[in-house]
């Protein structure tokens, strides 16, 4: 006999007959999607389950009508789309998907976006073990580009060095720390010292740093590739950062200097409000007295920029990023610039900053760190503090020589010099400072400056120009 005081259990009425509730039917296409990711999963971390979600998803993917080559892990996302090229447009911005007008989930267009998308994660995170050959490193490149413009980026967007993206940060450093595995698991000098093979690597920062690393040991033949990878890389960064050069804000205007009496730089609207009082309406004309020139003429005072970057270990990516834009800072008129680059030695690359090419090539990165050492090289570049900037990249982890490397700076920031710390020079904008510095940085009026390359170009530009 039912308790009357009971409460009532779930599908069942408080005068204890059953519920006719009809329960929920499940959505055949939710069903597909979570085959599709327990495949994908299973495939990364629990290869038992992997022979039953492989047969399933085979399935799925012939009833919505998509090729089966997606599920080949041998099959690179370039060989699927040039079988089937109507894809490559679905491909482009998949992981970024605009909402649906009316609000409603497109579950059938989700089950598609789920099987393109476990396509590319599992080609670009599952990269296995063991050695790898240059053909494996350029489809791993090649489908990480795809993964990038699926996530709304360009292709190398995410990896470091060149253009941002929206998913830069996080993502960007894992992508780059898996190819950095790839290219260290690589015979390289095998690789260099066959041109056919060379010729299928694609410059990044994870190779470039292993050759850099490595230049060295190497000669002949696999010196002349590594030489001309480093030259590919350095002029396409260059293009990037270039660009973002030239449209940065050009420094304020010199009214010291009247502006020229040419057409171009008549201000109409100013004229004409200033001769309002000789309008005479009678005749509805308006009689001008005087005109008025807009100012166009920037500072022209000489500015000398000194560039200090720590080449240790950690500061590889700062290293070839501030190289680069010292290079292109030194073609801009009226901009002296120096170059010092240290471990625990320092060396003064002055003499090639115009060739980053040239810069990179003399440096020996690796090693640890002597911010003194490259304090008293510096400073001593320093001719007029108020025209002078100085850049200093580093993490600044000094350890015992943290003091006297504080007190450089700030000595150089009390000459007049407009001193701009930074943690990294990187398109992800990751850096990692040592606390000690950065609040002393904060304190001194010269904090940390993000280490996103645009926005450093854009405090340098303001300050030069």
């Amino acid at each position: 006999m039912t308790d009357p005081t009971a409460p009532a259990s779930a599908g069942t009425s408080s005068t204890g007959t059953a519920s006719t509730a009809p329960a929920p039917v499940p959505d055949p296409d939710d069903n597909r999607r979570q085959v599709l990711y327990w495949r994908l999963l299973a495939r990364l971390f629990d290869p038992e389950e992997q022979p039953a979600l492989e047969s399933a998803s085979l399935a799925v993917v012939e009833d919505i009508g998509l090729p089966p080559a997606l599920l080949d892990p041998g099959a690179s996302v370039d060989s699927v789309v040039q079988r089937h090229p109507d894809l490559a447009d679905e491909f482009e911005g998949l992981m970024t998907p605009e909402a649906e007008p009316d609000g409603e989930r497109d579950r059938a267009a989700e089950v598609r976006r789920a099987a393109l998308a476990s396509k590319l994660l599992l080609n670009v995170f599952s990269t296995g073990s063991g050695a790898v050959s240059a053909g494996q490193l350029a489809r791993w490149q090649s489908d990480t580009g795809w993964l990038e413009r699926a996530l709304g980026c360009p292709p190398g967007g995410l990896r470091g060095g060149r253009a941002t993206g929206p998913a830069a940060g996080g993502l960007g450093s894992e992508l780059g720390s898996l190819e950095a595995d790839l290219v260290s698991r690589m015979r390289l000098r095998e690789v260099l010292a066959d041109p056919k093979l060379a010729a299928r690597l694609t410059p990044s920062m994870s190779l470039i740093e292993q050759l850099l690393r490595d230049k060295g040991n190497l000669s002949g033949v696999a010196l002349a590739n590594a030489k001309s990878l480093i030259r590919r890389y350095v002029d396409e960064v260059a293009e990037v950062l270039r660009t973002q050069v030239e449209k940065a804000t050009a420094g304020e205007l010199d009214r010291s200097v009247p502006p020229k009496r040419v057409f171009r730089n008549l201000d109409l609207d100013r004229t004409i409000w200033k001769n309002l009082t000789n309008w005479s309406p009678e005749e509805e004309r308006l009689y001008v007295d005087r005109l008025y020139y807009r100012h166009t003429t920037r500072r022209t005072t000489p500015q000398r920029l000194i560039v200090v970057v720590d080449q240790s270990g950690s500061m590889v990516d700062s290293m070839v990023n501030c190289t680069i834009l010292a290079s292109i800072f030194a073609g801009l008129p009226k901009v002296d610039v120096h170059l010092v680059a240290y471990d625990t030695r320092a060396i003064d690359l002055t003499p090639w900053v115009r060739d980053p090419f040239d810069v990179l090539l003399r440096t020996n990165l690796g090693g640890g760190n002597d911010g003194p050492v490259a304090m008293a090289m510096a400073r001593p570049k320093i001719a007029e503090p108020k025209n002078t900037v100085m850049v200093w990249i580093s993490d600044f982890y000094e350890f015992d020589r943290s003091q006297p490397l504080y007190e450089g700076i700030e000595a150089v920031h009390r000459s007049g010099v407009r001193f701009i710390p930074v943690g990294s020079v990187t398109s992800s904008g990751r850096q990692e400072v040592n606390p000690w510095f950065r609040e002393r940085f904060k304190a001194l009026g010269t904090p940390v400056v993000s280490g996103r390359v645009d926005k450093l170009v854009h405090e340098l530009k303001t300050f030069l120009t």
